[in-house]
């Protein structure tokens, strides 16, 4: 039985990352690949991060799989369609059984098995993935109804979708990723080349206990399943001793959900003399002075506390479930304790006003993180915010030709005046942080006012040129601004 995991994302692709340049693998390939070696099936991963369209078909017909697991999400969606017809229209590959996997299907069984696709993996995948092999080898394809968390046509075209899998409830069980079946040294030369400084990711945790209406838990649901801090620290002895890199990314939603395990975690680093800087996501309504403490006692040198807005309305709207105060002031708190800060920020969310906009940019001056990110909002199929949303659709193009990011709906403006809104936030932050230190005057800070005019007078002139429609409110119980 030979089994071939891949993906589809290729790092030449991707204008923004070569920008970046700041890639990691695929973390839940390796997983699935590791815990198929647990329960004695070989199998090999290839990564296409640093690799071609052209050399990835090439090693899959030379290698011949019985079964290829293919990852895939919003993405690398389209490059995963091109490839599944592709092998699919291989008279050689006839037999193997092409399963796709990732927060992607979820939602889009139907158009994934049009593709050409076998099986389709719903939720979490380890268990799944090796009962889909064991079935394979017994000669049971396409028949997979004995198994949970699967979906399939049957011999009469129909689609199969069997019961939902439950979670792994133990996730200590989970052997460490399977690092070693990839390249993983590439990774860190081009970090180090570009930035001084290599990452390696690493997960502690699976699942997210909070309902944020844009989040998808397509894979691990609206759970919250932790490993021991022991086996944690004891995964990063392990990699330190492997690799010549500098940092960790700890990839969890929620890095300080529980305030005892990041007790047991620190306390645990600090045993066994682990002197590792890591970087993380948190919540603010997760992090008081002492949690912030802990964090730098354990080593972490940045800290990512997600906002999303600084309008309070618009927090609300997106049951976000956090005061806009409370993140600003956890984050000038990490900073005061010697920690990089960053913050996320969606502008665009059904309902919001300029004013929102500009009580955000107000709320990125006073919390002034080192880092921020802003996208503009957009639904994915199968969130609340999609439902919202839903019959306000004003671009729905071919599922097979576009991602959920080509999806828009009717917004307070039209949707480049947000284009337009962003660069005033951004401008508009840099600029503060010019007058902090004092050179509010210089060439540079003349050039942001300049952007920033200019930013203003695009927001106004797709707000006037808009064409008048309905006002659409934000889609809660909450009063109109």
């Amino acid at each position: 039985m030979k089994v071939l995991f891949t993906h589809a994302y290729f790092m030449n692709d991707d204008p923004k990352e070569q920008k970046v340049n700041k890639p990691y693998p695929p973390l839940g390939l390796l997983y699935l690949s590791a815990w198929l070696d647990q329960h004695g099936y070989d199998n090999e991963v290839y990564d296409s991060t640093f690799s071609n369209r052209q050399h990835q078909r090439d090693y899959i017909q030379q290698f011949q799989p019985d079964v290829i697991a293919i990852y895939t999400n919003l993405m690398t969606k389209l490059a995963v369609i091109e490839l599944v017809r592709e092998l699919r229209a291989q008279p050689q590959l006839a037999g193997c059984t092409i399963v796709l996997g990732g927060p992607d299907v979820t939602y889009n069984i139907e158009n994934y098995l049009a593709t050409g696709a076998d099986v389709l993996i719903i939720g979490e995948g380890e268990q799944s993935m090796l009962e889909v092999v064991q079935a394979a080898e017994r000669g049971l394809a396409p028949h997979f109804g004995h198994i949970p968390g699967l979906a399939y046509r049957d011999d009469q075209g129909h689609i199969i979708r069997t019961v939902k899998r439950g979670h792994l409830r133990q996730i200590d069980d989970l052997p460490f990723p399977n690092r070693h079946k990839i390249d993983l040294d590439q990774y860190l030369r081009l970090w180090k080349k570009h930035h001084g400084r290599s990452s390696i990711s690493l997960s502690t945790q699976r699942g997210c206990p909070y309902t944020c209406r844009w989040c998808s838990t397509a894979v691990y649901g609206q759970s919250y399943r932790r490993r021991s801090p022991a086996l944690v620290v004891e995964e990063m002895i392990q990699l330190r001793q492997r690799y010549d890199f500098d940092q960790i990314w700890f990839v969890d939603d929620v890095f300080t959900v529980s305030h005892k395990w990041l007790a047991q975690f620190r306390d645990e680093i600090q045993r066994r003399r682990v002197d590792l800087p890591f970087e993380c996501i948190t919540r603010a309504d997760r992090l008081t002075e002492e949690v912030v403490e802990m964090l730098a006692e354990a080593g972490c040198f940045r800290v990512w506390i997600g906002a999303e807005s600084g309008s309070q309305r618009i927090i609300d709207a997106m049951d976000r479930r956090v005061k806009a105060e409370r993140v600003q002031d956890m984050i000038i708190a990490a900073r005061q304790r010697g920690i990089e800060t960053g913050t996320f920020i969606m502008l665009g969310y059904p309902g919001e006003t300029e004013a929102d906009i500009a009580t955000t940019l107000a709320h990125l001056c006073r919390a002034n993180p080192d880092w921020f990110t802003i996208t503009v909002a957009y639904p994915i199929r199968g969130t609340s915010l999609f439902h919202d949303i839903e019959d306000r659709l004003t671009k729905d193009p071919d599922w097979f030709s576009s991602t959920d990011r080509d999806l828009d709906f009717a917004r307070t403006y039209p949707r480049p005046y947000y284009d337009f809104a962003v660069r005033w936030v951004v401008n508009g932050v840099h600029l503060h942080k010019q007058s902090l230190k004092g050179q509010a005057f210089r060439p540079t800070a003349l050039k942001l006012r300049l952007k920033i005019a200019a930013a203003r007078l695009g927001m106004w002139w797709f707000r006037i040129t808009a064409p008048k429609e309905p006002a659409h409110g934000i889609p809660s119980k909450l009063p109109p601004a």
